[in-house]
């Protein structure tokens, strides 16, 4: 049970990916129930589930769950009715009426079981040895999600660690100043007196904002590794990130996630842009040599003014300037590069320092941040657009202007430029709507899985109340 604690993974909301898990399963073995279980000691959680509606834990009753997690290979019960354990399990003599069941163990690298992925269907039934491989291969990616959720949770620990024991070396220093001040005090005091003796001195719905964003791979063969992401962290306000890995491919991938993690949890702990990247900086060194893991980003923080609009915190590490667009006489657009100078590489230095800035995002402005395949990318002529074009490109804009808008004005200009040597492109506008603008309303296309070279865009517009 303490290896289940250890990883803080009861009780918590539904994921994705653990949810990708159980509906691959059902659809490979063609099943109508699949699960991902966690056995806790008077439990069996769901974290997980497709085709069981309603269920979060059932009893640690033997014959199942209860059983299945205690084996090294995966179990599998062709019929429940004729095991003299799983017949009397309440899933098989109870209204569901399980007569097959299989499952596979999820084990941590040091040999701990955690839970089980489970297959159940209400008809007897064979599966093959491949099938049942199968199934331990999804038990695997379960436990690789696992311990990169505890990577992040240790980055995060680490940090906190890291911060307290910087903040009892400040208290220390701090007394040990005060002390000699004292001393220093004590000496002025005493000479004073003995010279008188001698001779009589921080893409949801965000209130009051508009948000949009956009990102298709290079490849459809390859994972790409751009980021990003916004989020509450309470009070008020809320957190965006945008980043780029290096690299692609399963690798990138896994840093991804790892980065994507780290920095919501982080946020959560402190809301302050410069600490989320320090605590990344940690996740992505820890285990790792300097410098093999590495990622750009900008982390910005957004905090409601009273007066409408927000003021804006960004750090960055290593990332291209995020660009302010702001209306100017004429209806055209001013537009600035929001640079906070001397930010490092994520994961590439072990004492890396990031820096930040502070601006306001008034009614009618609008924020863009872009990952380098945007500026990398070739012009008809074989020249990089660079910052000068994608300057050039934003002061021909409207005012005002509108985070869908910019959105979709970008991506059309992408699609006029050669595919060749296109890197990956993340984009990310965020812009408050003008007093007498009209609602963008919300679009989505969906990135799927089949097609990962979908646009992804997300325009969505929410008034305060």
């Amino acid at each position: 049970m303490a290896a289940v604690r250890r990883y803080d993974i009861l009780d918590t909301p539904p994921d994705g990916a653990y949810d990708r898990v159980a509906a691959l399963a059902a659809r490979l073995f063609e099943v109508p129930v699949a699960t991902v279980t966690i056995v806790d000691e008077d439990r069996i959680w769901f974290k997980a589930t497709h085709g069981l509606e309603g269920v979060s834990e059932i009893g640690r009753d033997p014959g199942l769950c209860a059983s299945a997690v205690l084996t090294d290979d995966p179990t599998v019960i062709p019929d429940t009715l004729l095991d003299p354990v799983a017949c009397s399990n309440p899933l098989v003599a109870g209204p569901m009426g399980v007569r097959f069941y299989a499952a596979a163990p999820i084990i941590t690298a040091d040999g701990y079981r955690l839970g089980t992925v489970n297959i159940l269907d209400t008809r007897p039934r064979e599966i093959s040895e491949a099938d049942a491989s199968t199934l331990g291969d999804l038990a695997a990616v379960v436990r690789d999600q696992l311990e990169l959720r505890l990577s992040a949770l240790n980055a995060v620990r680490a940090e906190q660690e890291r911060r307290k024991v910087e903040e009892e070396k400040r208290q220390a220093e701090e007394e040990a100043r005060q002390r000699a001040e004292r001393d220093k005090a004590a000496i002025a005091a005493f000479a004073s007196t003995l010279q008188r003796t001698l001779v009589p001195p921080a893409l949801p719905a965000v209130p009051g904002l508009e948000l949009a964003c956009h990102y298709k791979t290079a490849s459809p063969q390859e994972v790409g590794g751009d980021f990003y992401d916004v989020f509450p962290v309470g009070g008020g306000r809320w957190a965006f990130f945008l980043g780029d890995v290096c690299g692609k491919g399963a690798e990138a991938a896994s840093i991804t996630s790892l980065t994507r993690y780290t920095l919501r949890a982080a946020a959560l702990v402190d809301a302050d842009p410069t600490a989320a990247l320090k605590a990344l900086n940690t996740a992505l060194l820890l285990d790792a040599a300097v410098g093999t893991r590495f990622c750009t980003a900008v982390f910005g923080l957004l905090d409601p003014a009273r007066d409408g609009g927000f003021t804006v915190t960004l750090a960055t590490g290593g990332h291209p300037p995020a660009y302010h667009l702001s209306p100017v006489e004429g209806g055209g657009v001013r537009v600035e590069a929001a640079r906070a100078q001397g930010g490092m590489l994520v994961g590439a230095f072990a004492e890396a320092a990031f820096a930040s800035r502070t601006l306001r995002l008034a009614p009618g402005e609008a924020l863009l941040l872009y990952t380098d395949g945007l500026t990398e990318a070739r012009t008809a002529d074989g020249r990089m657009l660079a910052d000068t074009g994608l300057t050039d490109f934003l002061a021909q804009r409207s005012a005002p202007v509108s985070a869908g808008a910019l959105i979709d004005d970008t991506v059309a200009l992408l699609d006029t430029l050669p595919d060749t040597e296109r890197d990956d492109v993340a984009l990310l506008a965020l812009s408050v709507p003008a007093p007498d603008a009209v609602p963008a309303g919300i679009t989505t296309t969906a990135h799927s899985a089949a097609a990962p070279t979908a646009d992804v865009s997300v325009g969505q517009e929410n008034p305060r109340p």
